[in-house]
């Protein structure tokens, strides 16, 4: 930033514009035009994250964070910049336990405990210049990677690395990768899976919004390295400004020469298409969504089934990565796999990006190392229960994924601890439970939920997912049974045992990880007729 220049940053979040931000950023922009401010550059940002605080506004180069701003607020923000004031006090961050001020975005505890990697550009740039990616060091690591390395090279730096998917999975991503080069075939795809479908989350929406050169500079290595000319990113139709600015994304790079014909004078070609889902969460397993890019309905393809790596798109060798997953491929090039390596656990590395959602006070979009505890998360980025309420329980990993009890928020948040603990990592949905929820009642929300998002296409799944939710239905109107425990510990397994895809096969995990952590709470509903937490209609 030039001496002397001040900065606005406004988000342009999904959030921050539903509140108004667009309508700010007209004012401040008309404000500064009609004051004739040449030294204040005003610009528009993706998510910063802390998105309770929305609209927010950041005024740099002191990093000044202003919350919940409305279009009315422009004219006192531009007057007291030109003024060279202090800061508009009744727009800083209050901290809400001690009450006092804290103007400036790094010494605010949600940000000062998190670790921004894959969301390192996510607030500082604009996502619709590319310039600005560039000034970041944006496609610098594309151009290494041409330049320098070659692809078994570029394959070993991300296996080194420790890279794993962070769509759920958690598969090695350098894996993945080497499998897809070494398939044989002369044509190849690229796939960013930006389908994110659990309730309440908005991790990888939020990156597509903020930062979406980096997807793309990561989905141009990824093809170069496993010899494929075409990527598409399914991104589900719900998401407009991320559709929106994916495309301006993908104008911007093909129009600098690093998509396209001949990238970089490499001799590599390499476009990119947006592929919009109608939002059907099954779409977010692979063969759904491969399935789903051919013209036909999201089904998982029936087993056995070829790894899309081998017999993907059209039958031809396919790498699908998750947005978070390609938006970390930059960083591992350009600052090498060792210093990836340094972050997180010791089969967990890197970080992992949350939407922290629920009873907790500072609701956002976080990043921290892979391997912090539950109770860092929760209290001491997130702030702890709101109301001062008794923390209860967390789910992790969306729909399909598990409710933690107290005594279980010092285990590490990595994938290996959490499938451990009966939950999953998931795409890094997060949601805070306190005293006032009912356990059996937030069962049976998540499997409604899910038996409606069922392909149908296996009973398994079909079958079970409704006979759990009947019974589960049934328990919380205080017509429960004597043994309904039992059969819904045997029928999750059952689902978890036969179903063909990855989401009936994780479907039982809110009701079997709410039996098994708070098993007294169904008893007190079925054999007491009493809902503990005074939620269901008995």
């Amino acid at each position: 930033m030039p001496k002397g220049e001040t900065t606005i940053f406004v988000c342009q979040g999904t959030g921050c514009v539903s509140g108004g931000s667009t309508e700010l950023y007209s004012l401040l922009e008309a404000e500064l035009a009609g004051a004739g401010a040449g030294n204040v550059r005003l610009k528009r940002t993706g998510c910063h994250g802390f998105c309770q605080q929305g609209p927010v506004v950041v005024i740099g180069p002191e990093r000044v964070f202003y919350v919940k701003v409305e279009p009315a607020d422009a004219k006192e923000i531009v007057a007291a910049i030109l003024a060279e004031e202090k800061p508009v006090q009744r727009l800083l961050y209050r901290d809400p336990v001690t009450g006092s001020i804290i103007p400036h975005y790094h010494d605010i505890p949600f940000y000062r405990e998190q670790e921004r990697v894959i969301l390192r550009n996510c607030g500082n740039i604009d996502p619709e210049d590319v310039d600005d990616y560039l000034a970041a060091g944006g496609y610098r690591a594309l151009t290494r990677a041409l330049k320098e390395m070659t692809r078994e090279e570029i394959i070993e730096e991300v296996k080194r690395s420790g890279l794993r998917g962070l769509g759920g999975a958690g598969f090695s991503a350098g894996r993945k990768w080497e499998a897809c080069y070494r398939a044989s075939g002369n044509e190849k795809f690229v796939i960013c899976n930006g389908d994110e479908g659990d309730p309440g989350a908005f991790q990888d929406r939020s990156v597509m919004e903020g930062d979406p050169h980096s997807i793309l500079e990561g989905m141009a290595i990824a093809g170069y390295a496993i010899g494929a000319n075409k990527g598409y990113i399914y991104v589900r139709a719900e998401y407009p400004l991320a559709v929106h600015r994916l495309k301006t994304a993908v104008k911007q790079a093909g129009e600098r020469g690093f998509l396209g014909r001949n990238i970089l004078g490499s001799g590599f070609d390499f476009d990119i298409e947006i592929f919009q889902g109608a939002g059907a969460f099954v779409c977010g397993e692979s063969t759904a969504l491969v399935r789903s890019i051919e013209g036909y309905r999201g089904l998982p393809r029936p087993l056995p089934r070829p790894r899309t790596s081998e017999a993907g798109l059209w039958g031809k060798p396919t790498l699908l990565n998750n947005v978070k997953t390609l938006a970390s491929v930059p960083h591992i090039i350009l600052q090498g796999a060792d210093w990836f390596a340094a972050r997180g656990t010791e089969r967990s590395k890197g970080t992992a990006v949350f939407s922290l959602t629920g009873k907790v006070v500072n609701c956002g979009l976080i990043e921290v190392p892979m391997g912090a505890s539950l109770r860092k998360i929760i209290f001491e980025i997130g702030g702890g229960i709101q109301g001062n309420k008794t923390f209860k329980a967390v789910q992790t990993g969306g729909p399909s994924g598990g409710c933690l009890p107290a005594e279980m928020l010092d285990i590490p948040v990595d994938f290996d601890s959490l499938t451990s603990a009966g939950s999953i990592m998931g795409s890094g949905g997060m949601v805070i439970l306190d005293e006032n929820t009912c356990m059996v009642d937030l069962a049976r929300y998540f499997l409604d939920f899910t038996q409606r998002e069922s392909c149908g296409q296996c009973i398994p799944c079909r079958l079970g997912t409704r006979q759990m939710f009947t019974i589960l239905d049934d328990i919380t109107k205080g017509q429960g049974r004597p043994g309904d425990i039992e059969l819904l510990v045997e029928l999750g397994g059952i689902i978890a045992r036969g179903s063909l895809c990855g989401l009936g096969k994780t479907v039982p995990n809110p009701v079997l990880t709410t039996i098994r952590y708070f098993r007294a709470e169904y008893e007190a509903h079925i054999y007491e007729h009493r809902c503990p937490a005074g939620v269901c209609q008995m």
